[in-house]
């Protein structure tokens, strides 16, 4: 486990990618959510 913290925080690339991927999932979660709000109303 501490390996893998290592891996993904102790070095810019990891962080860069670990930013990207937690930038990822809230752009697909807004996107859904909207879609969402927006065949809720009638």
């Amino acid at each position: 486990m501490a390996f893998w913290l290592d891996l993904m925080f102790g070095n810019p690339i990891g962080l860069m990618s670990m930013i990207v991927i937690f930038t990822t999932l809230g752009i697909i979660s807004y996107i859904m959510w909207m879609l969402f709000v927006k065949s809720a109303k009638p």
